[in-house]
């Protein structure tokens, strides 16, 4: 499924790039740094981009048991290829991060048969997260993300259907997202046709409101408020999903473990998220807090082992799933200068506190973090500090990052 996603989106590029163009319609080319390789044929109506990123990066780990682990790699390498179709009503995106083992990352077409409705199939970042989870690499406010979203979510790609609309009560704007996805995360079918799915579909729906109008063209797309908003802006977010079969801690892979019941067969818990989130931008400043509960759902006659002997135990469950709550709070200000500094504050909580093997532990997290925009987020440095405490140690993190955009 993966090769057939990434087949149809070559011939959509072809299709783009073969069209005859009138002689009075030159290939305009654009060349600007940061904003990739642009073409625009037949005055704009096909359009076709070469991209990508890379954020060369140091830092050093210290905790209260160990010696200090120094890092100095790519932390990200991105490439990829986009475009659209304005008559056909169709874009694509293909992007992959050579940083990974398994590098594709997005292989998704879109369709927009009228005005603020879309539907996009293929392997997407996903809105069934919080509001960082659903915001590209290249646009983070800090280096890394939060201890939420680590926590609760991996890459947040997902493959399947995804419908979008958008529309206005008044000066109110509305943006409702519903998708049914294989629940396994990126590169979900595996690598060859007998590396099946041993679960069931997910469910996901989020609604956006945003009470004094959308934020300013590409500033959804980031956390900090790089645009500067000159009015108040508001988003108030909803967000759930139900992984009917769950086969992984965090609900974005599969085989990881699995459960029984008295016959052997196959028996597995569904997994729930729902997230809840504020995000408020105004002149440079930006404040984002999130929220997040996980649970489970394992029933009665529900076995460790084939055997039918081993029966699982109500919080042994928290050691299969990513159980508990979670709260991120972040808040940043951008001088006009393009210098910016920020402070984030993340903690999680089990939801079985008496359970010492749950795969969520008790633990907070405080982060200084401090960005120059050169370019926006085309080309940017920056610097944080964090410090991780989980009741026995603390761990302090330092690191340095270059973003560039090509």
């Amino acid at each position: 499924m993966k090769n057939i996603i990434l087949i149809l989106t070559f011939l959509l590029s072809l299709k783009i790039s073969a069209q005859e163009l009138p002689a009075s319609n030159p290939l305009e080319l654009d060349t600007k740094i940061g904003r990739g390789l642009n073409f625009n044929f037949n005055d704009g109506n096909y359009f076709f981009k070469i991209g990508g990123m890379v954020q060369p990066y140091v830092g050093i780990q210290k905790d209260s048991t160990s010696d200090s682990k120094y890092f100095m790699n790519a932390k990200r390498t991105y490439f990829n290829l986009s475009g659209k179709a304005s008559k056909e009503k169709l874009a694509f995106l293909i992007q992959t991060d050579f940083s990974l083992s398994s590098p594709l990352l997005d292989a998704w077409v879109s369709y927009t048969p009228i005005n603020n409705l879309k539907f996009t199939v293929g392997q997407v970042q996903t809105f069934a997260n919080n509001k960082e989870m659903t915001i590209m690499e290249n646009q983070l406010q800090f280096i890394d993300r939060s201890l939420v979203s680590e926590q609760f979510s991996a890459t947040g790609r997902e493959f399947g259907l995804f419908i979008e609309s958008k529309f206005n009560l008044g000066k109110i704007g509305i943006f409702p997202q519903i998708a049914v996805t294989s629940g396994d995360g990126r590169n979900s079918f595996g690598t060859s046709s007998i590396d099946y799915d041993f679960g069931g579909l997910k469910y996901v729906g989020r609604l956006n409101v945003f009470p004094f109008g959308y934020f300013s063209e590409g500033n959804n797309t980031q956390i900090a408020d790089i645009k500067a908003e000159q009015k108040p802006k508001l988003a108030l977010g909803i967000s759930g999903n139900y992984n009917v079969g769950a086969t992984n801690s965090k609900g974005e892979g599969h085989g990881n473990f699995l459960l029984y019941d008295i016959a052997g067969k196959n028996k597995l818990p569904d997994y729930r998220k729902l997230f809840y989130d504020i995000h408020f931008k105004y002149k440079g400043f930006s404040l984002l807090t999130e929220y997040v509960i996980a649970t489970g759902k394992v029933t009665e006659g529900t076995f460790i082992d084939p055997t039918g002997i081993d029966a699982i135990k109500t919080t042994e469950i928290s050691q299969l799933l990513s159980l508990g709550n979670g709260l991120n709070i972040q808040t940043g200000y951008i001088y006009k200068k393009k210098y910016g500094i920020d402070c984030r504050y993340s903690m999680v909580t089990p939801e079985f506190s008496d359970n010492a093997n749950s795969i969520i532990q008790k633990r907070n997290e405080w982060t200084l973090g401090f960005t120059k925009y050169v370019d926006e987020n085309n080309l940017k440095y920056g610097a944080s500090f964090s410090q991780i405490d989980n009741g026995t140690s603390k761990t302090t993190v330092g690191s340095f990052m270059v973003q560039v955009a090509f």
